[in-house]
């Protein structure tokens, strides 16, 4: 790998922007039966793309290379090909292409299937046969058996949606994840024959108090074995289980860890690498299957955000901390990947604060610039999105940038997010929006009474959902911020409901209860149009003219209500989808929105105001 001109710093560059700079690197996905073969994602370049990396020789070859960059790729399990989605702009529209990993022409890895958004993909071992998922607004959820020389055929199709799963080792069965109940927040679980019949069924969403979801971790990797890794919630968390697919068996495993806990096979299938998260920060632990053993495997304190067990018995982890950018270990000790160039700058260590809130106690996550115990300090309010997502203590340029400009930085893990509990994750039903911002104003009660925050210096912001709670607590919480910054944001529910792309009309349709002509209060009351008249404070909007999940016309039906009124606002609108994989498409947007603070509420700096 090597840096492109457009992304070498020289000594003026600020280490806000060196962080988004510096080369990094995602775990690598190794392939089944080649386990030299990687292949792993990159913004060596200053774009972020996809590269194959052969380990027996060292070598690393770009292997995708678009204006908007490629993330979405898969490696056969032989190693023989690498399997990339190509969308037109980060439309997420598209189809699936494939090169030899050693290299040479695209071609066509489905042909005969029609551009679509991606639903799920499994790769056989035969190297001749795929499983895709395809969504379209038309179709709903399609997935096809595609076999070299051969037409791609259905196996499945649902109006709701739906998703590939796992291909077993043997190739004759097909593990998929839907929600032809209608609850998009809670799936079902399928297993099909390549035909399409069905073997057996699992679904946790009938028969209870609550729906309660399930998803596909994993067949196990043996030749014949009928056992299928999976996700439950039944005891108000993520656990996992062992089903038998073929006997109908359930094996609970029971763990005794209080957090969300997930799990994949280790290579040989007589153990389960468990990644265990608890209130923002993660751990290992290796699960014994015959002896019922659960030990840890020794991470640093922070977060681990992906982990894979080699042929070996070695773990390969992606790990970092608040403090502490990203790097890719093993526990043999070593770095398993150190891309060259500029190394990021680290940052400050987050802080717990655990707030009493409407719904329980909320935590939140702070970092204050070095040195400015004491006073009160102008303050972000860096809201994630989602909602099922959360924020943790893990590396991140964007907060960094706050804190080196002066800010103290604070992310709420509101009601919605994951990693609480499957009851604080579905508690947004229906008042969307309404009830993560109790939460926010809990935590920024909090921040001004304890001395942390300046009250006439709150910065509310966030990207996609969090632009959304973003643009809503402007409008319903008018007083209580003096700057907002929305990137990528829902701004006119209804219309981004029309526009949206179909997996994502499901999930609002399970939020809200149901369409915008079926409960129209719902949506009124959870948009950001609605309120947009008692804004206040001046608003800066980034958004991608080809996003296909806030789309950009709902966010121009905002816009135009903010120029009707001569409301104080900014909008930048970039050529891409739902972001940018663009390392200067990124550091401009982090300087507008830097810019656009200075322009209304002045400059600071950590050492003082």
């Amino acid at each position: 790998m090597t840096e492109s001109n457009g992304s070498t710093p020289n000594t003026n560059t600020p280490d806000w922007e060196k962080r988004f700079r510096a080369p990094r690197v995602s775990l690598p996905d190794w392939a089944e039966d080649a386990p030299d073969r990687s292949l792993f994602v990159s913004n060596a370049t200053g774009t972020y793309e996809l590269y194959a990396w052969n380990r027996a020789t060292g070598n690393q070859r770009q292997a995708t290379n678009r204006p908007n960059g490629t993330t979405d790729g898969v490696l056969s399990p032989d190693g023989e090909w690498i399997w990339w989605f190509d969308d037109k702009d980060g439309d997420e529209f598209g189809v699936w292409r494939r090169q030899p990993f050693k290299g040479g022409e695209d071609e066509p890895a489905a042909p005969g299937l029609e551009p679509s958004y991606p639903a799920g993909l499994a790769l056989a071992r035969d190297g001749r046969t795929a499983v895709v998922g395809r969504s379209t607004d038309e179709e709903g959820t399609t997935i096809h058996l595609a076999v070299a020389d051969t037409p791609p055929v259905v196996i499945y199709r649902h109006r709701e949606s739906a998703g590939v799963g796992d291909l077993s080792h043997d190739g004759s069965l097909i593990a998929i994840e839907h929600t032809e109940h209608g609850d998009a927040m809670h799936s079902a679980l399928r297993v099909l024959r390549p035909d399409g019949t069905t073997v057996a069924d699992l679904d946790d969403t009938k028969g209870g108090a609550v729906e309660l979801g399930l998803e596909v971790l994993g067949f196990a990797p043996v030749e014949g074995d009928t056992r299928l890794l999976v996700g439950h919630q039944r005891r108000g968390r993520w656990e996992p289980l062992v089903w038998d697919v073929a006997s109908g068996e359930e094996t609970d495993l029971a763990l005794d860890l209080p957090g969300d806990v997930s799990a994949e096979w280790y290579p040989d299938g007589s153990g389960l690498l468990i990644a265990h998260s608890f209130e923002a920060r993660s751990e290992l632990f290796r699960y014994d299957l015959t002896d019922r053993e659960l030990v840890k495997v020794d991470t640093p304190p922070g977060s681990v955000s992906g982990a894979t067990a080699r042929p070996d018995g070695s773990v390969e982890y992606l790990w970092s901390s608040a403090a502490e950018p990203s790097s890719v270990r093993s526990t043999t000790g070593s770095v398993v990947l150190d891309p060259p160039g500029l190394k990021s700058p680290g940052s400050v260590p987050v802080e717990d604060v655990w707030v009493e809130g409407p719904g329980g106690r909320i935590h939140a996550l702070v970092q204050r610039p070095a040195g400015t115990e004491g006073r009160p300090l102008p303050t972000v309010f860096d809201i994630h999105g989602g909602p099922t997502w959360h924020d943790s203590d893990a590396f991140a340029a964007g907060p960094a940038a706050w804190v080196d400009h002066g800010y103290a930085v604070v992310r709420v893990n509101y009601r919605g997010s994951t990693g609480y509990g499957r009851e604080w994750t579905d508690a947004l039903k229906h008042r969307v929006g309404l009830i993560e911002l109790e939460d926010i104003a809990a935590v920024r009660e909090w921040a001004v009474t304890s001395g942390l925050a300046d009250p006439d210096r709150l910065i509310l912001t966030g990207g996609s959902w969090g632009g959304y709670l973003t643009l809503l607590g402007l409008g319903v919480q008018p007083d209580a911020w003096a700057l907002g910054l929305a990137a990528v944001p829902v701004a006119d529910y209804v219309t981004a409901y029309h526009d949206e792309m179909e997996a994502l009309k499901a999930m609002d349709r399970t939020l809200l209860g149901g369409t915008p002509e079926e409960v129209p209060e719902r949506f009124e009351a959870s948009s950001p149009l609605t309120y947009v008249d008692a804004v206040k404070a001046p608003v800066y909007i980034s958004a991608g003219v080809n996003d296909p999940r806030c789309p950009i016309r709902q966010i121009d039906n905002y816009v135009k209500r903010l120029e009707t009124r001569g409301a104080t606002h900014e909008v930048y609108r970039y050529d891409a989808g739902h972001g940018s994989l663009v390392v200067d498409e990124r550091i401009k947007q982090v300087r507008l929105e830097l810019e656009f603070v200075e322009r209304h509420l002045g400059s600071f700096s950590p050492s003082g105001v």
